[in-house]
């Protein structure tokens, strides 16, 4: 296995500007194109070079107006929604930090990110937010500015500004360098205060233009069609964020949806149509599970799971010709493919939009299965690999040779280093220049110019990343067994019955394991089998339902030797939550706070 992998640059790293340049840059170039689309009463309209550069000037000029300065932070907390966008293009055009904070955030998260950040100002989405921000406000000292989006927010700016001459904004952007910083994104960190990621205006550049040029196929469209993405990652994220940057630089119209429960955006999926999607596994799993039960209320579950085996069997083919190991798919196979494409991969497709070939995956490792069923039913979906610290993607499977189950090669212009115990190290034109405020962790993580990420993983022949879990994650049993939890979760969460699954097993005899129910897939069960609908507390105890998730443990136990098994679990439930402490925003599980909030549950797993 090879130790190092490094890709060679394909852009040229920009020697001056700033990443608002470029929406001026394309309204001189051509005001008309469509860039955006944005949603009004139901309907989406479009929003065009010209006048989101427009929108952007007016905007700038009411934050100067109203006081913020160059090099000034201005606290965003909001969803995934159309003013986010302008707001950051019009801070980035007048040299200030846009520094996100999730909508979800506790009282003590929000003052403790607004005032390590010392934002001069914040901008929320509604009266809750607005009352969060205002329960603290005594004490951020530097906090002069609130700004409320239902509440006319941008309106006012933009009436507020209309004396400030468009040379003033345009004077604060020329100021602007690469190295300017940014934005400062705070790590949802599973333990501990959040730490604030600077990132510069060139980290943002290197990223987008590189995944942009090397990735041409998700970022342009077939002939007669314009490219086009629905965001439904929270901007707070860095991956979302990247989105944004690299749909504006890459001239993509950008939609955006606030929530990512399937009965909002669906809807919005088929109305958008966009011609590739940027999401999490969870995303992915949540499609795929709809369909089967779809076709299982349809009665066809079996053409459903035949059209899968094909689907995998296909890409499987196809995959093994792209690495020289096998010929593509036959004659036959390619029959039987095309005899799926009707009848079940074209409808997935088309709960999509329609028009969605391409897709890109992060966040969490998505099952080889899963990728290989959406590739052939003819939705690449390209995984990749990264972290705040990197500015989202520092490795990603590259067109035309997706290896699923792995996270691809370093993205060009960056270098993948296996450290000797396993730690993942990155080094590139995309990695941070540390934490806010915080010198003794910057320098822990940073070395020598290299990022060490606390992830582990492997480098196969090929230079393909596999992440195999946390250094933190890592369980030890009494019996000084050490064994890594994401392989064993992941499979038992693959079950369409099962939500969320944790290992737990430090300094015990063995390893067990926390198990949450998916409710729709439940409700869907049940129904399928004539039952009556049981409330959370009753289907825990139910034998059949133990049964199904039990199977869903003695597959995930296949992948490991006997003494790292799950040789128990337990059925929650309620299943872990943002809203309850158990989950970052991003939905990686916090392990602590989950054994300690189910610390009766846990103990209960090893009484003899």
């Amino acid at each position: 296995m090879l130790r190092e992998v490094t890709v060679p640059p394909v852009i040229t790293a920009a020697p001056v500007g700033g990443l608002a340049d470029v929406v001026f840059d394309h309204a001189a170039q051509d005001p008309d194109r469509v860039v955006l689309g944005r949603k009004t009463d139901g309907r989406w309209l479009d929003v065009t070079s010209g006048e989101l550069a427009a929108e952007v000037l007016a905007l700038a000029k009411g934050l100067l107006a109203q006081g913020v300065r160059f090099g000034d932070r201005v606290g965003v907390m909001s969803r995934t929604r159309y003013e986010w966008t302008l707001f950051d293009f019009a801070l980035w055009a007048v040299g200030a930090q846009p520094v996100p904070v999730y909508p979800t955030s506790s009282v003590e998260q929000v003052h403790w990110i607004l005032y390590d950040s010392s934002c001069v100002g914040c901008v929320v989405e509604d009266e809750d937010q607005a009352m969060t921000v205002g329960s603290v406000i005594e004490r951020l000292p530097q906090l002069r500015r609130l700004w409320q989006l239902d509440a006319g927010a941008v309106a006012d700016l933009v009436e507020s500004g209309r004396g400030v001459a468009e040379g003033v904004v345009h004077r604060h952007r020329s100021a602007v360098t690469p190295d300017s910083t940014a934005t400062v994104i705070y790590t949802s960190g599973t333990t501990g205060r959040p730490k604030g990621c600077v990132l510069s205006h060139g980290n943002f550049m290197f990223e987008a233009d590189t995944l942009v040029n090397c990735w041409e196929s998700v970022f342009q469209a077939g002939p007669g069609e314009q490219p086009s993405t629905l965001l439904f990652l929270p901007l707070a994220h860095v991956f979302g964020r990247m989105v944004e940057v690299a749909a504006v630089r890459a001239r993509v119209k950008l939609g955006h949806q606030p929530v990512l429960a399937a009965a909002e955006l669906l809807p919005d999926l088929a109305a958008f149509r966009p011609t590739f999607v940027l999401g999490v596994p969870y995303v992915f799993e949540k499609v795929f599970a709809a369909a089967r039960r779809k076709a299982e209320v349809e009665g066809r579950t079996g053409a459903f799971d035949r059209a899968v085996e094909t689907a995998v069997r296909y890409a499987e083919a196809r995959e093994q010709k792209a690495f020289g190991t096998g010929p593509g798919p036959s004659a036959a196979l390619r029959m039987e493919h095309q005899l799926f494409e009707k009848l079940v991969y074209g409808k997935v497709r088309e709960a999509m939009g329609g028009r969605v070939r391409h897709a890109m995956s992060g966040g969490s490792a998505m099952a080889r299965r899963l990728g290989l069923f959406f590739d052939g039913a003819g939705i690449t979906v390209f995984e990749g690999y990264g972290l705040t610290e990197s500015c989202a993607a520092a490795t990603a499977n590259p067109p035309g040779a997706t290896k699923y189950g792995t996270v691809g090669r370093p993205i060009p212009g960056s270098t993948v280093h296996i450290a000797d115990d396993g730690e993942v190290w990155l080094h590139g034109g995309h990695i941070f220049s540390g934490y806010l405020n915080d010198p003794r962790s910057s320098e822990v993580v940073l070395r020598g110019g290299w990022l060490a990420t606390g992830d582990l993983g492997r480098l196969d022949e090929d230079g393909y990343l596999t992440i195999t879990g946390r250094k933190k994650e890592i369980l030890v049993t009494s019996n000084g067994k050490s064994v890594a939890p994401a392989a064993l979760e992941e499979r038992v969460r693959s079950h369409p019955l099962v939500a969320q699954c944790v290992l737990v097993g430090n300094d015990r005899p063995y390893i067990a394991a926390l198990v949450t129910l998916d409710m729709e897939g439940v409700a869907h069960w049940l129904s399928m089998r004539g039952r009556q609908q049981l409330a959370a507390a009753d289907l825990v105890h139910d034998p059949d339902l133990t049964a199904e998730v039990r199977r869903a443990v003695v597959a995930a136990n296949t992948l490991v030797s006997q003494a790292e098994a799950i040789r128990t679990f337990r059925v929650l439930a309620e299943q872990f939550s943002e809203e309850r402490g158990l989950l970052t925003p991003s939905l990686k599980l916090k392990r602590g706070a989950i054994e300690k909030a189910y610390a009766k549950e846990v103990a209960a797993l090893y009484q003899s």
